[in-house]
């Protein structure tokens, strides 16, 4: 337990003021309703009241409004919708995101042309433009929505609280293979169910239950260092796998707030749990080469050190806690 006393500093450091599966891109949609002519759907992310991010589609030279743009500011996001008429269509056009390499956010992009064939990609700051594809790659919605899923997890500090508190219950072993498989099994559930539209329930009390989630696994960390049997010590994987439902409904709310069209869930849901996935693994494993290398080194840890974790990670999600729920 002393070997995860630098990781639980380290991941506190980063985490306040940290929100949980805080995934809010941009999306354009362009659907393509008659030769050269396309239905346009922009998304943008607000900043509270009456703001949103200063982002701003550029379509390829020729584009031309056939109706005007129509917008309004709903749920914190910023919606606009209009008609535009591209001599030769935009096949080999360049759209860019003009104000995209002074954000932190990301656009996802979907291109529904006559013929049924879709093109998915995703912009960055980073790459603010792309160009469409005559005949569109299957590979490019994997690459999309598996990219998406690692980094989803990955930035999602609190889900990582989680995940780092029940290593620390289980040990490592077997019992961290059990207990990772259950919570997988169990947020890929309600993710799925909640995504398809089975399962409604509003974002900020889930995003408030997973926090005091992570502050339950904290205090189970100090009864068992005390010495105190409970059900989370004899069987972490029941523990993971009840909290896994809720964190499995964070997810869903992530990918809401991306504005994926119903009828791109399902691939975009495959892709996107799987890239989840593969950022589970790279957090655990990463952790568990840090223990490896401090053991290697024998870096002499005081006894007290043992119980820093437990109550940088509990103390981080109670002030989560207080934050969401005040929101509400």
């Amino acid at each position: 337990m002393k070997r995860v006393f630098l990781v639980g500093v380290l991941l506190t450091a980063f985490a306040r003021g940290t929100f949980a599966h805080e995934v809010r891109p941009a999306y354009l949609e362009l659907r393509e309703t008659a030769p050269e002519t396309y239905d346009v759907f922009w998304k943008v992310p607000g900043q509270g009241e009456d703001l949103r991010l200063g982002l701003y589609v550029e379509l390829p030279a020729g584009s031309a409004n056939v109706a005007a743009p129509r917008g309004s500011m709903v749920n914190n996001a910023f919606t606009e919708r209009w008609i535009i008429k591209c001599a030769g269509g935009l096949a080999g056009g360049t759209i860019n995101i003009a104000g995209l390499t002074a954000t932190k956010t990301d656009v996802l992009v979907r291109l529904d042309r006559l013929d049924n064939s879709v093109q998915v990609t995703r912009l960055t700051p980073s790459a603010p433009s792309f160009v469409v594809e005559a005949a569109p790659r299957a590979l490019e919605v994997v690459r999309t929505y598996s990219v998406l899923g690692v980094e989803h997890i990955l930035t999602g500090i609190d889900h990582l609280l989680f995940v780092l508190a029940l290593l620390i219950i289980t040990g490592g072993g077997w019992k961290l293979v059990k207990t990772v498989t259950a919570f997988t099994i169990s947020h890929s559930l309600t993710l799925t169910a909640a995504t398809l539209g089975f399962v409604h329930v509003p974002q900020r009390p889930v995003e408030a239950v997973i926090a005091l989630s992570i502050v339950f696994v904290a205090a189970e960390i100090l009864r068992i260092h005390r010495g105190v049997e409970s059900i989370t010590s004899r069987a972490p994987w029941v523990v993971a796998f009840s909290f896994g439902l809720m964190h499995g409904l964070g997810f869903a709310g992530g990918l809401s707030e991306a504005g994926l069209p119903a009828g791109h869930v399902p691939t975009a849901l495959l892709f996107f749990s799987l890239g989840v996935e593969t950022g589970h693994f790279l957090f655990i494993g990463v952790v568990l080469a840090f223990i490896a290398l401090v053991r290697r080194i024998r870096i002499p840890f005081p006894r007290w050190a043992e119980l820093v974790p437990p109550y940088a990670i509990g103390s981080v999600a109670m002030f989560w806690v207080v934050q969401r729920i005040a929101v509400f």
